[in-house]
């Protein structure tokens, strides 16, 4: 089944995915004349599957579901980086993989941004905390409180940077901290 919801420009919803094999994050934000709406933030637990075929087959499933209910028109995901163990860095390359399968089955585009690019484009910062991260994605979207794990707050952060980049190519990573954004932008904070 095809994907057929073309909206213009200005009418976007946009699905990040912090793709895990213990926990797979999702993030979805509608931009519609330039406003950024929290669509759904949540994320989907996994530790309580041995197998790693099932744990793969549960994050497909789910992201068909999100796809089906909120029908992004494009998705974005945290690229797996490479760390000590190549092992972990094959498993979250099979979560990313399963995430893009689902999407590409429905002709969604995917799109990938490195941890670094997410953090720059929402912090302003390349090395910022997971909490930093969180703090600037509940004030940027207004949320009241913030759910206890970061991993939705992360596939979050991955739409919006997405979005920013769509919106502005090279806004994200453009300047050199958060106080040099605002400085240039007063009129998108408060």
């Amino acid at each position: 089944m095809a994907q057929n919801n073309k909206k213009s420009v200005d009418d976007l919803i946009i699905m990040g995915v912090d793709p895990g094999t213990v926990v797979t994050g999702f993030g979805i934000i509608r931009v519609r004349e330039k406003k950024t709406e929290l669509l759904m933030m949540d994320r989907l637990l996994l530790n309580k599957y041995d197998s790693h075929a099932l744990r793969l087959k549960k994050i497909f499933e789910r992201s068909i579901a999100l796809i089906e209910q909120f029908l992004p028109d494009e998705i974005a995901l945290e690229a797996p980086f490479y760390g000590k163990n190549v092992q972990s860095m094959l498993k979250l390359g099979r979560a990313q993989g399963v995430v893009m399968a689902a999407a590409l089955s429905r002709d969604i585009p995917v799109v990938e941004y490195s941890p670094k690019k997410v953090k720059m484009a929402i912090t302003g910062n390349g090395n910022a905390s997971k909490e930093q991260v969180a703090g600037m994605i509940k004030q940027l979207m207004h949320i009241g409180s913030l759910p206890d794990f970061f991993d939705a707050t992360d596939a979050l952060a991955v739409a919006i940077c997405h979005q920013l980049n769509r919106s502005r190519p090279g806004i994200a990573g453009k300047y050199s901290d958060w106080k040099a954004f605002i400085k240039k932008n007063p009129g998108r904070v408060e």
